[in-house]
């Protein structure tokens, strides 16, 4: 009689095993149940910051905007003064709203221009040093932002001298969109390039050989393979860009240099809580306004966010 061979679980099975016993956590009903207590509770500050803007200012003075239900009470007023209404010394929201796109579309394009092209190559290119820029773009992440920011406001302003050796000139660029994009862009470059890397390097190494016996130079390499397949990833790191300049506000508010011109929608926003925070039928009205913007983008293009995010998270 033939003995049957004995099975032997092996790290590998049980690794599996223990995937899917969090995958089935996740996906039971009680996981599904608080999910959506967790999304209500997320939402109801939003959904009461829509509420109150479309109420009088009485109303939101003297009652909690849950009252509204009690006694519909409905105007445009907030809109229409925060939109339109400026005065001699404030522009209205709406040069805000311009301004902040003027912000935030470059301060996204520049960062993952820069980024995609350095991923490129320290993904694939040999060269001495290449770990050691990797891990000093990676180390670089855990330096605060608000430990560059009056060194980088104090090169803008008045150059970088050595004693009687000027080696940064006074470029003039203070009160101008320019400084806010470079910060932007200085502080967005590690994250990106350490994400595009990781993304890249999951790409098949066959292919890359492939295409080099076939007469590919790196530069068409990049244009004809590694570009149309990073999409995910560069999409997902856009968005994250995006959102993050738009919502910002210390960035804008130290580099701008005081300039309403070119100041952001969230300076405004600060600006309209006042010094007794008063104003809150126009503030949330702003603040609404805001955030349309970063929810139609979010909302939109979320498969991309959460497809590349997850991607280059995890080093191939």
């Amino acid at each position: 009689m033939t003995a049957t061979p004995e099975v032997k679980s092996t790290p590998k099975l049980g690794l599996s095993r223990g995937r899917r016993k969090v995958r089935d956590a996740f996906s039971s009903p009680v996981a599904s149940a608080i999910a959506i207590v967790i999304a209500v509770v997320w939402t109801i500050p939003t959904f009461g910051l829509l509420v109150s803007s479309f109420r009088p200012q009485a109303d939101i003075n003297t009652t909690g905007w849950w009252t509204f239900f009690q006694d519909p009470n409905v105007t445009f007023e907030n809109y229409y003064q925060v939109l339109f209404v400026g005065s001699t010394v404030t522009p209205p929201l709406s040069q805000y709203f311009f301004n902040s796109f003027a912000i935030t579309i470059p301060a996204a394009i520049f960062p993952l221009t820069l980024a995609t092209f350095a991923a490129y190559a320290l993904a694939w290119f040999e060269f001495k040093g290449r770990d050691f820029i990797f891990f000093t773009i990676f180390a670089l992440q855990v330096i605060p932002l608000q430990m560059a920011l009056i060194p980088l406001l104090q090169l803008f302003a008045r150059g970088l001298q050595i004693g009687d050796t000027t080696l940064i000139p006074d470029l003039g660029i203070t009160g101008t969109y320019i400084p806010i994009w470079i910060a932007h862009t200085i502080f967005g470059l590690p994250l990106a390039t350490f994400l595009l890397h990781n993304f890249l390097r999951q790409i098949p190494r066959e292919l890359i050989e492939a295409a080099r016996v076939d007469g590919a130079g790196w530069f068409m390499m990049f244009r004809r393979i590694v570009l149309p397949l990073s999409i995910p990833a560069i999409a997902s790191f856009a968005i994250f860009q995006f959102l993050w300049v738009w919502n910002d506000l210390l960035v804008g508010l130290t580099f701008g240099g005081g300039e309403q011109s070119i100041s952001p929608l969230t300076v405004r926003l600060a600006e309209m809580v006042g010094s007794r925070g008063g104003g809150w039928e126009v503030l949330t009205a702003g603040a609404f306004i805001a955030m349309i913007v970063p929810l139609l983008v979010f909302f939109f293009l979320q498969r991309y966010f959460v497809r590349g995010l997850l991607a280059g998270s995890v080093k191939g």
